[in-house]
């Protein structure tokens, strides 16, 4: 896939069932911190808080990848343990339901942790 400028064409690269959980992760990022800014960063779709990175999400074959950050992984870590992850990223497997409340939280748990650092 050629790069994509933004996240509107990245996402519409993909088949319309992954375009699907694709703008739903989108959406509970966007509703969770609705100040964070878009982006293509490492050539896919970013949302960045104060200038800072704050997740990453992606799609492949039989996996969406979300990228909190290593202390996004740490922190989540119990609940996490049923998912494929490593230090900084997680694969939630496309043949199963997307914990999207999960995505929520810890989304919400990298903003905070961002803002922190802004002080």
């Amino acid at each position: 896939m050629a790069a994509s400028r933004n996240v509107d064409e990245f996402i519409a690269g993909y088949a319309p069932a992954v375009q699907e959980i694709l703008q739903a992760i989108r959406a509970v990022v966007r509703e969770e911190v609705p100040e964070a800014e878009e982006a293509i960063a490492y050539g896919i779709p970013t949302f960045r808080l104060g200038g800072k990175n704050l997740v990453h999400f992606s799609a492949f074959a039989r996996h969406v990848g979300f990228y909190p950050a290593p202390t996004g992984i740490a922190a989540f870590r119990e609940e996490l343990a049923a998912y494929k992850s490593a230090k900084g990223s997680v694969q939630f497997p496309l043949d199963q339901p997307i914990p999207y409340a999960l995505i929520r939280r810890i989304t919400a748990f990298r903003a905070a942790e961002v803002r922190a650092r802004r002080r």
